[in-house]
């Protein structure tokens, strides 16, 4: 445990180490990739371009200092931050070298205000923490390795199938190369896909959430392919997978991971989608359709129009089958075509009318995924129809570690 003292002074620098965050995140990935450029292989230089890897570093080191005497507080954080981190397959022996530049970081970036003091007390304070990461990683490891079909590190799979859902996003059917079994996941989750490229110096590391329900022999992903120019990272993995990737291909992927799972009672339960977000939300529908058939669902999608919405089909079909699923689709730009055929509820967005109509009378569980302007502003909305916070989950696909923080 830290001293009085040294809490102190944690505590009350943490808002300095806020008001810089960004520069010193910058600071800090210059250092590390020229100390340790190896690490490039694990860290994704789109956000890196885009500032949002920086971003992310900023928010943790804020929140570990303003909370660092009760991480209690952060547990969510926390959480999200071990299971992407035993997905990538971060080590023990890295953290001293992270540690380390940090803390240079914080000296380059505030000059002489960082003394020796303000350093020696962030030094003790990221070694606890750093500890506590590091034991609660080894445990999901462990447990990731020794459950039924689990693997450690990253286990090579062979593309079954590919099927095109849309113009944009199409779905990658994996089966195992060794032909053994393959660990079970929750609704939610998530696999991270090692991606050696050709022609591309470093690895790309990219996580993909699960489309399908658990208990499949095979697993199921699917991406959207960005738009982008072929120099810049910003689409480099999916143009690679939906353009180069075929049938047979092999793939390295780690076990399945993520904080994002469905809860199991039987509350209402309420799922926000836009656009490829849609993806963890459909797994989610279908286990509950699966094992929960009389459990009552709200499922809102939102989305460019019907040549961009994915699994229409397939979300149709469970509508039709199942009175206990209620379907609202929201089009920003419906086409002719979709305005002849009557196939969405909404043009435009989300909002507030739409949100209080389905709102369950009982208490109910929300999921969100999108876009972080998505999100954030559907939780702007279900606040405002006074939702518990507490039964707000979501998945982003960005590193940002949480929305909506005061």
């Amino acid at each position: 445990m830290l001293n009085a003292k040294t809490t102190e002074i944690v505590k009350n620098t943490a808002p300095v180490l806020k008001e810089h965050s960004h520069q010193i995140g910058k600071r800090f990935y210059e250092l590390l990739f020229h100390r340790a450029p190896e690490l490039i292989n694990i860290f994704n230089q789109t956000n890196q371009k885009r500032g949002i890897q920086q971003e992310a570093l900023g928010y943790v080191v804020y929140a570990a200092g303003e909370h660092i005497n009760n991480l209690g507080a952060l547990t969510p954080v926390i959480r999200r931050i071990n299971e992407k981190h035993r997905a990538i397959g971060i080590r023990a022996d890295q953290y001293p070298i992270v540690g380390e530049t940090l803390l240079q970081a914080v000296k380059d970036v505030l000059g002489d205000a960082a003394t020796p003091e303000i350093l020696d007390a962030w030094g003790q304070a990221y070694g606890y923490i750093a500890n506590l990461f590091i034991q609660m990683e080894e445990e999901l490891y462990e447990e990731t390795e020794k459950q039924v079909g689990g693997w450690s590190g990253y286990r090579r799979f062979i593309v079954d199938k590919k099927e095109m859902e849309t113009k944009e996003v199409t779905s990658f059917y994996l089966k195992p190369e060794d032909g053994r079994a393959i660990a079970s996941y929750k609704a939610g989750q998530y696999l991270t896909l090692k991606a050696e490229i050709p022609g591309e110096s470093y690895t790309h590391i990219r996580h993909y959430s699960l489309s399908e329900a658990p208990g499949k022999d095979y697993y199921r992903i699917s991406i959207k392919g960005e738009d982008a120019a072929r120099n810049d990272p910003e689409g480099v993995v999916s143009h690679y997978l939906h353009d180069q990737v075929q049938k047979g291909d092999k793939l390295l992927f780690s076990a399945p991971a993520g904080d994002f799972v469905l809860s199991t009672d039987e509350f209402p339960v309420v799922f926000i989608s836009g656009g490829i977000g849609i993806t963890p939300l459909l797994s989610m529908l279908n286990e509950v359709v699966q094992k929960q058939p009389q459990r009552k669902v709200h499922f809102v999608h939102a989305t460019k129009n019907g040549q961009t919405h994915a699994f229409q089909s397939h979300l149709t079909e469970l509508v039709q089958s199942n009175n206990h699923i209620k379907s609202y689709v929201c089009y920003t730009s419906p086409t002719q075509e979709d305005l002849a055929s009557h196939r969405f509820d909404i043009e435009g967005h989300i909002n507030l009318e739409v949100l209080s109509s389905i709102k369950p009378a009982e208490p109910a569980q929300y999921y969100l995924c999108g876009s972080i302007p998505f999100m954030e502003d559907i939780i702007k909305k279900l606040s405002e129809l006074a939702v518990p916070k507490d039964h707000i989950h979501y998945e982003s696909f960005s590193p940002i570690a949480m929305l909506d923080e005061e």
